[in-house]
């Protein structure tokens, strides 16, 4: 039988001789008093917890705890000992994403740097950055001023934002002799993530409910940013995805846009020749069956009934066609309600966020040439969206806009209109691009008339970050052949 006794050293155990005592200075000095409980059983003496008192704090110490006891502080109730000794586990924190902390998400406009600018555009509250021209501004890129005397507009790909251009916004305002701006686009970067749901009802009933996470919205966005820097017409400068913004608003307002820069277009590049071809056989194949029916409809009445039942027939399949067609819609419009339901899931959600943990900080290393060269402060800039309220619900309304997002029927598909595009174009591709290769860029320079093809060599996906000071240079020749000369000249080409 455990039985618990209290032992109490009168002279040495609990009040040592005056002597031994420390000397404090000041009024503070704190006596001690030490009881020492003592564990017996089966007559063998147990290890012992010591109750410290003073003044100001109590202290229950088992042998366990006694190193880190008396190193540690304790003060108050003491309830972070009292959880450690009943067992408790402390609360665990949520899991880091691509190394991020997710305990405590922030609003976006707390994560802005000093030269960050908010405005609101359809009640979205946009991130952007624009550098001015400064005269005296002195760097490592020695180009010439072309001064074109049009803003600059930077569009940035999937995943990234405006940090994506920090190495060349002030080289690119030099080259051209006025303001750059970029800006992130919704679900990336810094700018709101907003509830689509919330925002559409919270739209204004006279105009068409506008999705913040689709295509139109980040065209008219761009539009709203040549007005917002007083420009009739501005140069864009489209990254990956990012070119696909710039395409687009070239087709929405081809008036405002003066040039356009696509760098690793994620276009994907028509078979222009092997369609040609195709359209040119199927006509003359057409012709020659035609010419034969002819003739032979003047020369058997029963080849003659045998076309007008084909006639006949082709009537009833248009008419089942046409009914298929509408069939087909209402199944693609079921396909998408379905699939955007699957991507809105909770799965769905755990799965991005997986997925940009295990793969985030690979990408941005993958999409350079040499990895080696990816620094800390890039991988801190391209995972500090990750600390914003709300990032992975929004990724996955980008998803589902981009997934489901059908275009118009008034107009053709954009790889079909490529080339009606008059204005000058720059397409620049690194020669070791391994998300889109060089290849697609050679492509679809062939398929815009009049456009030029800049490969950089030893160069990844991304050309302004891996090879900001090339990069530039190439834009300062592309500008300075289309807008340089005389003033008159530069207005010509810019109108």
């Amino acid at each position: 039988m455990r039985g618990v006794g209290l032992v109490v050293g009168i002279n040495q155990c609990v009040f040592p001789p005056r002597s031994e005592l420390p000397n404090f200075v000041g009024s503070k000095t704190r006596h001690h008093l030490h009881l020492h409980l003592l564990q017996f059983e089966s007559g063998k003496r147990w290890p012992c917890t010591r109750l410290s008192f003073d003044s100001k704090r109590v202290k229950l110490v088992s042998p366990s705890m006694d190193a880190s006891a008396s190193s540690a502080s304790v003060s108050g109730s003491g309830a972070e000992y009292s959880e450690q000794l009943l067992g408790a586990k402390p609360k665990q924190k949520k899991k880091r994403i691509a190394g991020i902390d997710q305990d405590e998400l922030l609003d976006p406009a707390i994560l802005a740097d000093p030269d960050s600018y908010f405005c609101e555009f359809k009640g979205v509250q946009v991130h952007h950055k624009v550098c001015h021209v400064n005269h005296r501004m002195t760097d490592s890129f020695p180009f010439e001023t072309v001064r074109v005397g049009l803003p600059m507009i930077l569009l940035h790909g999937f995943g990234a934002s405006v940090f994506s251009w920090h190495r060349v916004m002030k080289p690119l305002a030099k080259v051209v002799g006025s303001k750059v701006l970029a800006f992130d686009r919704p679900a990336f970067g810094l700018t709101s993530r907003v509830d689509p749901y919330e925002h559409l009802s919270a739209s204004n009933e006279d105009t068409k409910p506008l999705n913040p996470y689709s295509m139109l919205f980040s065209v008219l966005a761009t539009l709203y940013f040549i007005d917002f820097l007083a420009a009739e017409k501005a140069v864009l400068v489209g990254h990956s995805a990012g070119s696909l913004v710039a395409v687009n608003t070239y087709f929405e307002a081809p008036e405002r846009v003066a040039a356009m820069v696509l760098i690793a277009p994620a276009i994907v590049a028509p078979f222009t020749a092997r369609k040609v071809l195709k359209e040119n056989q199927f006509k003359s194949d057409s012709q020659r069956k035609e010419d034969s029916s002819n003739s032979t409809i003047r020369g058997n009445p029963f080849v003659k009934l045998y076309n007008i039942f084909s006639k006949f027939s082709k009537y009833i399949v248009q008419a089942i066609m046409h009914l298929m067609k509408g069939m087909g819609e209402m199944v693609s419009s079921f396909y998408k309600k379905v699939l955007s339901a699957v991507l809105r899931s909770a799965f769905a959600l755990m799965l991005t966020r997986m997925v940009i943990d295990k793969f985030g900080i690979a990408a941005v290393k993958n999409a350079w040439y040499d990895s080696s060269r990816v620094t800390e402060h890039d991988l801190y800039g391209y995972t500090k969206p990750l600390r914003a309220k709300g990032w992975d619900k929004a990724l996955v309304e980008y998803t589902v806009a981009m997934l489901t997002e059908s275009s118009s029927e008034s107009k053709p598909p954009l790889v079909n209109r490529l080339n009606e595009i008059s204005c000058p174009v720059l397409i620049v591709t690194g020669d070791c691009d391994r998300l889109v290769p060089s290849w697609n860029a050679e492509r679809l320079s062939r398929a815009i008339p009049g456009s030029c093809l800049e490969v950089i060599k030893n160069c990844g996906h991304l050309p302004q970050e891996e090879k900001a000071e090339d990069f530039v240079s190439v834009v300062d020749k592309f500008l300075l052949r289309v807008f340089g000369g005389s003033p008159e000249q530069r207005l010509q080409a810019a109108t």
